[in-house]
């Protein structure tokens, strides 16, 4: 499992040195793989701005990833589980999470290094608020159409006495008439020769030898039989006291269920095709807009930080997750000299700079990345 981290760190000397020292180590031990990661350079602004940004982008950093989750749950529901077609729908920009961090490069287009910080910040707010909405009513019009469906093939489902019987009888199976009628018995497997023996003697007025079986399973069978009209109150009485069910039944009313589930089943495969669309260009889209942020949260807390005038530089580190510790403890190394309280608790170090202390605490700033949400479970 591949954990990525993006940090920041100071160009003075010692760090500058430090980073040639790290380099060379992952080279040797195969720690982690280290890039530079381009974060172009921003409009700072006021002191008290950039703390009201930092906190609003460490809240903002969770609900847009809460979001991607939510959109690779989506996935998962609507392609029932299939692993292949989840990983090959969560594609941001034609390749897999790992290639585009690895390959990031700002989108001036989409947000201009000119607005302040703190437009940005709501640009991406408003962005992900939107996709958040929509995604909650794409999901409900198409669970609505697969719920409806399920449920009515859920008719088509259980024992013969509860069962919806509109696959199973036919037009012609039903002879109905002025005087005539068709009734369908359930009959218990054990009981089909009471039945044949007994069927035309339940009532007056059953035509003779007009009883067909329709379908039977493990448990029993559906049989017609054809009768007078007048006789059916009797008939149904007798059959009871034989242990033989009469299905109420009205072939318009399951003709119409039969046309139902097959409009619903349309809807259902039209709806799959435009949400697994949707799904698939807004988890790109705010994945993008999520590794943006994560842009935006380095340069603001390598500010805060290290102070004016800007310089630092950012990394991006690829490593095994079981060597994770390993590196952790490298960085320590290497990088204590910007902090050394670094290895004291949260709750033993003051600072004012909302959102910096939220997570675990390191010498130099540092934020994962998490690319591991695809994982199916």
């Amino acid at each position: 499992m591949t954990d990525l981290w993006l940090i920041s760190v100071p160009l003075d000397n010692t760090s500058s040195t430090s980073i040639e020292k790290l380099k060379s180590t992952i080279a040797k031990t195969n720690l982690a793989t280290c890039s530079k990661f381009s974060i172009p350079e921003l409009k700072v602004g006021i002191l008290d701005s950039l703390l009201t940004v930092s906190d609003d982008l460490s809240k903002l950093d969770t609900l847009t990833e809460s979001v991607i989750k939510k959109t690779c749950q989506c996935m998962r529901e609507v392609m029932e589980q299939a692993e292949d077609k989840v990983l090959e729908n969560s594609l941001v920009n034609g390749v897999d999470l790992v290639s585009y961090v690895t390959t990031f490069q700002w989108d001036k287009a989409k947000y201009s290094t000119a607005l302040s910080l703190s437009t940005l910040t709501d640009v991406i707010n408003k962005e992900v608020a939107q996709v958040e909405t929509e995604l909650k009513s794409q999901a409900a019009t198409y669970n609505s159409v697969k719920l409806s469906l399920q449920n009515l093939e859920h008719k088509l489902e259980g024992n013969l006495q509860t069962r919806s019987l509109v696959d199973i009888v036919k037009k012609e199976d039903l002879v109905i008439s002025e005087y005539l009628t068709t009734l369908l018995v359930v009959v218990p497997r054990v009981n089909y020769l009471q039945w044949e023996e007994t069927y035309e003697s339940l009532s007056e007025f059953v035509v003779p030898r007009s009883s067909r079986k329709l379908y039977e399973d493990e448990e029993g069978g559906v049989y017609s039989v054809t009768l007078f009209k007048k006789s059916v109150n009797e008939f149904k009485a007798k059959a009871q006291e034989s242990k033989f069910t009469v299905r109420e039944y009205s072939f318009d009313l399951e003709e119409q269920m039969q046309e139902e589930i097959k409009r619903l089943s349309g809807t259902k495969k039209e709806q799959y095709g435009v949400f697994v669309r949707w799904l698939k260009l807004h988890f790109s889209e705010v994945f993008i807009t999520w590794i943006h942020l994560k842009a935006l949260r380095v340069f603001v807390e390598s500010v805060l930080r290290y102070g004016l005038p800007v310089n630092y530089q950012a990394l991006l580190l690829q490593t095994n997750r079981k060597r994770s510790q390993r590196l952790r403890k490298e960085l320590a190394s290497l990088f204590l000299h910007l902090d050394p309280t670094a290895t004291a608790s949260k709750a033993d170090i003051n600072c004012d700079i909302p959102g910096l202390y939220q997570q675990e605490y390191f010498p130099y700033i540092c934020f994962p990345i998490n690319t591991n949400m695809l994982d199916i479970s």
